[in-house]
């Protein structure tokens, strides 16, 4: 299955608090976002579950799938898109098993040696970094770089996003990287205006 990478949106409760996360997500696709993923690492499974069908259904229509971070049961249960998962979040094959053939499933990567180990028939794309150190994710890996970013590209067997503190101002060095897009969390969620902070990204 084919995935728009361009640009990914990951969410954050708390940045989305003021906005609304719903509304938040619906205008980021309207200004031009191509995939969401559900991300909150202290929201029970129930409520994740409520969160991920209300995105669905103010997704309807707009082609833009909902991913799920990490939780297995939570993607199933909510019908959500597909599912996004670290290193240490269990095992692809697994959840490819689970989720079936026509979901879309994410990886994170941080290093050379991962992608060596990659399932990756099992895979759609490859999330790649963290670029920067982010706030928005506490306990992520070492920050890689444009030069390691660019690296992973080069070795990677899959479409993938660059991921990690990314902004606007961004664009033309992840593209000159060569991936597919970006992942980006504070500089959409937590803006006055989610729509046009999307739209920023695609007039660099």
């Amino acid at each position: 299955m084919h995935v728009d990478l361009s640009l990914y949106l990951v969410t954050d409760p708390a940045l989305c608090k003021s906005y609304g996360l719903v509304e938040t997500v619906a205008a980021a696709v309207r200004g031009g976002a191509t995939l969401i993923q559900l991300r909150d690492k202290h929201a029970s499974d129930a409520e994740m579950v409520s969160q991920a069908r209300q995105i669905k259904q103010a997704l309807a229509g707009s082609g833009v799938p909902l991913i799920i971070n990490d939780r297995l049961e939570v993607a199933l249960a909510s019908g959500a898109d597909g599912l996004h998962i670290g290193q240490d979040d269990g095992d692809v094959a697994a959840a490819r098993n689970a989720l079936g053939e026509k979901a879309i499933l994410g990886l994170s990567v941080q290093r050379l040696e991962q992608l060596a180990q990659l399932d990756a028939a099992a895979l759609n794309y490859l999330g790649l970094g963290p670029v920067f150190a982010t706030a928005t994710k506490g306990d992520h890996a070492t920050p890689i770089g444009f030069d390691g970013l660019a690296a992973l590209v080069a070795a990677s067997p899959l479409p993938n996003v660059a991921i990690g503190g990314l902004k606007r101002e961004h664009v033309e060095k992840v593209r000159a990287a060569g991936a597919d897009g970006l992942a980006v969390v504070s500089a959409i969620c937590g803006t006055p205006d989610p729509q046009a902070a999307a739209q920023g990204f695609f007039n660099t």
